[in-house]
């Protein structure tokens, strides 16, 4: 397994390259951006579009971003990336081999929650998605860090942009429950004014429609949080005069819990705003929850009160089942793995957390020097990773790390992170399920 290093300001103290100097960009202010005359998004459209979301970073008041992203612009870009991620199914398949036999090859991306100056360096280090490179995100756009809208709306570009070539899955932040927590929804509204209510439900709407996982080539499947349950059948209650029926639960049951087939996960419902950790769509809040455990079989994740820790065998039982080699996952910063002392740490952005007969378990984060803003003075100083799958197998995971770009632009935070809760600890359940309850058509359709 080889791996690969690039830095942005490691050994060299210069601030990582960006796509445009934001120092000596031209003011953008002057002119908003609309949608292209042709109504095709480009790449050189893209790329300007990227400047553009740069400089405003540098040197607008966040409640002045409307004068450059027009509430009405930025309504039809999600709205549009909406209805194709609405379309696609929870599981996509990404066939980067072409009838010639060549292949194009795919970067998988982790958690970037709203550094938006890390996925620019990301994307241009990486090389833009085209036809010779797909581009797969594990999820957690937004949240914690100050530019999370920023980095979603870039990202939905791109996917509008190459709809078959870059490939967006759900993280555990893409819900209501932890956008009101952890900052996104702030944001927004501090962005958005009287407007901020409604891009925040469009974007709710379009976190719904993001898919839960993919599978790579037939070689590698992807998620946010990883393996998930199977369903069980609930014995039938009798009464008299009723129809017998069966009802399908989730199968809460930690003794009798069984690794879930990609054959449930395709059936599962996943436009819900908070997946739920209880009742018969436990799948969704399993695929974005869980974590990796060394301990064998299946068991709750009582630390975070949702999804399930899973062991080596079942990493190994479900590479066999479908004759992959990797499972590559997120969800896990250098927060979480200082905590769980059992497996590596996250200084590099990435981890192999199992290596079994059949394959490897990888988690990869992207977000270097993470969390944006952290309560104590030590910060982690993680550095940032994507990895890239090349052909003709797929299955040979190429690592590269890279640094944080520096200097961040000065912005106050959007959330209260020296009080609130830690993501990797116990969940406000309640909040969960009255976040859950209400009927998504009625509170995100406007």
């Amino acid at each position: 397994m080889s791996e690969t290093k690039s830095h942005t300001n490691g050994d060299n103290p210069e601030p990582a390259p960006a796509t445009e100097d934001p120092t000596t960009a031209s003011d953008p202010s002057t002119t908003p951006l609309s949608w292209p005359e042709d109504g095709e998004l480009s790449r050189e459209w893209i790329r300007h579009f990227s400047s553009v979301l740069s400089w405003c970073s540098r040197h607008l008041p966040p409640s002045q971003l409307p004068s450059v992203l027009p509430p009405v612009f930025l309504q039809r870009l999600i709205l549009t990336a909406s209805n194709i991620l609405h379309r696609e199914p929870n599981l996509v398949r990404v066939d980067p081999l072409r009838g010639d036999g060549e292949g194009a090859s795919v970067v998988v991306v982790g958690d970037v929650h709203g550094q938006l100056h890390d996925v620019m360096f990301l994307l241009e280090d990486a090389g833009f998605p085209g036809e010779d490179r797909f581009f797969v995100f594990n999820g957690d756009y937004v949240d914690r860090g100050a530019w999370g809208l920023e980095t979603f709306v870039l990202l939905l570009a791109w996917k509008i942009h190459l709809p078959h070539r870059v490939f967006l899955l759900r993280g555990n932040h893409e819900s209501k429950y932890c956008t009101s927590i952890y900052g996104f929804e702030q944001e927004v509204m501090a962005k958005y004014g009287d407007q901020g209510p409604m891009v925040y439900r469009k974007c709710l709407r379009c976190f719904e429609g993001l898919p839960l996982a993919s599978i790579i080539a037939d070689r590698v499947y992807t998620a946010h949080g990883g393996l998930f349950r199977g369903v069980v059948a609930a014995p039938p209650k009798k009464h008299k005069g009723k129809k017998k029926s069966r009802k399908i639960v989730g199968d809460v049951s930690g003794g009798a819990m069984k690794l879930g087939s990609l054959d449930e996960l395709a059936r599962a419902r996943r436009t819900v705003l908070d997946p739920p950790w209880q009742g018969a769509n436990l799948i969704p809040g399993d695929v974005l929850w869980s974590d990796p455990s060394n301990k064998p079989g299946l068991s709750p994740n009582k630390e975070r009160g949702i999804g399930l820790l899973w062991g080596p065998d079942m990493t190994e039982e479900f590479l066999y089942q479908y004759q992959i080699k990797l499972i590559i996952r997120s969800h896990e910063g250098p927060d979480a793995r200082d905590k769980r002392h059992e497996l590596g740490g996250m200084d590099k952005g990435y981890t192999i957390d199992h290596v079994v007969a059949s394959g490897q378990l990888i988690t990869v984060f992207s977000a270097p020097d993470y969390p944006q803003f952290q309560a104590t003075e030590e910060r982690y100083n993680n550095q940032g990773a994507y990895i890239v799958l090349n052909p003709p197998d797929y299955s040979t995971p190429v690592f590269h790390s890279f640094e944080a770009a520096r200097p961040r632009p000065k912005v106050n935070p959007y959330y209260d992170f020296e009080q609130v809760i830690d993501s990797d600890e116990e969940l406000d359940l309640k909040s969960m399920d009255n976040g859950s309850s209400h009927d998504t058509n009625a509170s995100i359709s406007n």
